[in-house]
């Protein structure tokens, strides 16, 4: 019989936003699919409580992600159905941060610790149907950094990462936020997948010789301008990729002004995370980053549209464990 005194009273997990840079090769001409960029911010954050309670409840956000995710460990690991889940602050939903992975591993992570089994991130994606495409939000969560995946072969789990990078301290996302606009997701990602031509064999090849060749170093070194030019080749790749699916380059067309604003005052290193319609533009410190930020408060007042800055988050998830004086 399990001694339940022996487990955790509360366990808290914070788990940060990442933007998804975009995907390598979405043909799978080598036999493996997808293939991912992207990196883990600091300032955006899902956080979850799992803490004891009379049976079982949720509070904090919708009912029905949270509990798919307590059903599914539940039929896996045997869990039993107790605590209490409380989400105390979450991503917002479909706008390119990665808020249902990390609601997901947030959820699925201090639910099974809470019940005294210590799953690794990947285990918890694994049963939760989570990675299917993208390996870049589970490893966001694991390390954070800037992060680049394998993609999917046939016997693929969730995208192995291949390759992990710290991002220069001083380097700044500035992030546009469409407040009106949503981008795919579900039924309608699916859909647009299942229509989408097939991704060029040798614009994929660029893609991967750029990255592994230019920007990867690039990064290592610190080298901001080469880095960002990369970035600029991939980001425009997967705009004109899917543009079919959304409409455009990007999902919003306010983003777009934006952006297209940012690109003509020379700045390179931008773009549209994931389906959008969040838009970034990479800068190289925190006082140019405070300038861009102010100037398009300034241009855009009328637009409804936000601005962000915060800096990449070089390390994973926090897991917070309290325990009773006997656990």
């Amino acid at each position: 019989m399990v001694d339940e005194a022996k487990f955790p009273v509360t366990v808290q997990v914070q788990a940060p936003a990442r933007l998804h840079l975009g995907f390598l090769d979405p043909g799978a001409h080598l036999g493996r699919s997808y293939g991912s960029v992207g990196v883990a911010l600091e300032g955006i954050v899902t956080r979850v409580r799992v803490s004891a309670a009379d049976g079982f409840r949720i509070s904090g956000y919708q009912d029905r992600p949270v509990r798919l995710v307590v059903e599914r460990l539940r039929a896996a690991l045997g869990l039993p159905l107790s605590g209490h889940v409380h989400v105390q602050e979450a991503i917002r939903p479909h706008a390119g941060l990665g808020s249902g992975t990390q609601l997901a591993l947030a959820v699925g992570t201090a639910f099974c610790r809470f019940h005294g089994r210590r799953l690794e991130a990947r285990e918890v994606a694994g049963i939760v149907g989570r990675g299917r495409r993208s390996g870049i939000g589970i490893a966001a969560f694991e390390q954070g950094g800037f992060l680049v995946d394998g993609g999917r072969g046939e016997a693929t789990v969730t995208p192995p990462l291949i390759a992990r990078f710290p991002v220069p301290s001083q380097w700044r996302w500035l992030l546009i936020y469409d407040p009106g606009a949503e981008g795919l997701s579900g039924v309608r990602e699916h859909a647009a997948f299942a229509q989408l031509p097939r991704f060029s064999r040798s614009v994929a090849a660029d893609l991967c010789h750029r990255l592994l060749i230019q920007g990867l170093p690039a990064l290592a070194e610190g080298d901001y301008r080469a880095f960002c030019e990369v970035l600029a080749v991939i980001q425009r790749a997967n705009g004109e990729y899917f543009a079919p699916a959304q409409g455009g380059r990007y999902a919003s067309s306010r983003v777009a002004e934006v952006l297209a604003w940012l690109r003509r005052r020379r700045w390179s290193g931008l773009g549209q995370s994931s389906w959008g319609p969040t838009g970034f533009c990479l800068l190289p410190d925190p006082e140019t980053a405070a300038r861009g930020l102010r100037a398009l408060e300034a241009a855009f007042a009328a637009t409804g549209l936000r601005f962000q800055v915060v800096a990449s988050r070089n390390r994973g998830a926090e897991i917070l464990t309290r325990c009773a004086p006997d656990c």
